[in-house]
């Protein structure tokens, strides 16, 4: 198990270890939560790592699914207390979405469909506090700066020296149509949005209105991947008050052939690059 992860990660590969340690005993969740006195959805909980997970949990865990072998033991314990550590974002407060930047985080690679807006890794500084502030109308000021200085410090791995975090987007015309903001500041944007897709690790692609109907419709998803081999990819659904991520397979699958048929439909590198230009000229007022 590897040592250096951050702790949402942590807590992800420790909820995935406990989940075949009860799958192994052959137990369901409802008999554990039975037999240690909780409710199902707390076990549920802590095998998806959405939960932080104690010691002790671990311990009442362990016993129930009767592991003899103290190493075995030794070792969940220190990742349970290793996966109650804070990340960075931690030092900005309760921010809704932390989970996601745990897993964005150490992701090796990010797919992205967003048929709205300007993905957060992309946008400007300008453009971000444009759209929070559109976006989430009652959000006070230092609320508001403080989502976009996590934001700019997430874009970091976009800008890493060392193992950058390779971005494959694909955006649809609306995104680059909204006018969140003012006209120079989205021709600001879209003019940034040209200058990224230019790094060797950021790929940008556009769906015109003019393809239709496609596999995107159905709203803005992403897929994470990661490097270990012992984390699975996430796919990942933005909500209002709650968000949604898919771990099983068969559900990763099927938004990644999605995303193939995306990638299929939309222009290519280059002429998306031109498309930009031209709508980015379009935003002079």
């Amino acid at each position: 198990m590897a040592s250096n992860v951050n702790p949402t990660v942590r807590r992800r590969r420790l909820g995935q270890e406990l989940r075949r340690l009860r799958e192994l005993k052959g137990m369901t969740a409802e008999e554990v939560a039975e037999r240690l006195l909780v409710s199902q959805s707390k076990i549920s909980r802590l095998e998806n790592g959405r939960r932080s997970i104690s010691q002790r949990d671990v311990r009442d865990l362990c016993g129930v699914y009767e592991v003899e072998d103290h190493r075995v033991v030794d070792s969940l314990m220190q990742m349970a207390k290793d996966s109650r550590q804070q990340g960075w974002w931690h030092s900005f407060g309760d921010i809704p979405y932390s989970v996601y930047i745990g897993l964005e985080t150490d992701a090796a690679s990010l797919r992205v469909y967003d048929p709205q807006v300007v993905p957060g890794l992309l946008q400007t500084r300008q453009y971000a506090e444009a759209l929070i502030a559109g976006a989430l109308p009652e959000t006070a000021p230092a609320d508001i700066e403080k989502r976009v200085k996590v934001r700019m410090r997430r874009q970091e791995r976009i800008s890493a020296a060392e193992n950058p975090l390779r971005l494959w987007t694909v955006l649809d015309e609306a995104a680059l149509r909204r006018a969140v903001g003012t006209g120079p500041l989205m021709r600001e944007q879209l003019e940034h949005l040209i200058e990224q897709s230019r790094l060797p690790h950021v790929t940008v692609q556009v769906i015109p209105f003019e393809m239709g109907a496609h596999p995107g419709l159905n709203g803005q998803y992403a897929i994470l991947e990661f490097p270990d081999a012992a984390d699975s990819s996430v796919v990942y659904i933005e909500g209002v008050t709650s968000d949604l991520y898919l771990e099983k397979a068969n559900d990763v699958q099927k938004y990644s052939v999605m995303y193939e048929h995306l990638r299929a439909q939309a222009l290519n590198v280059e002429q998306s690059r031109q498309f930009i230009a031209t709508i980015a000229k379009e935003h002079t007022s």
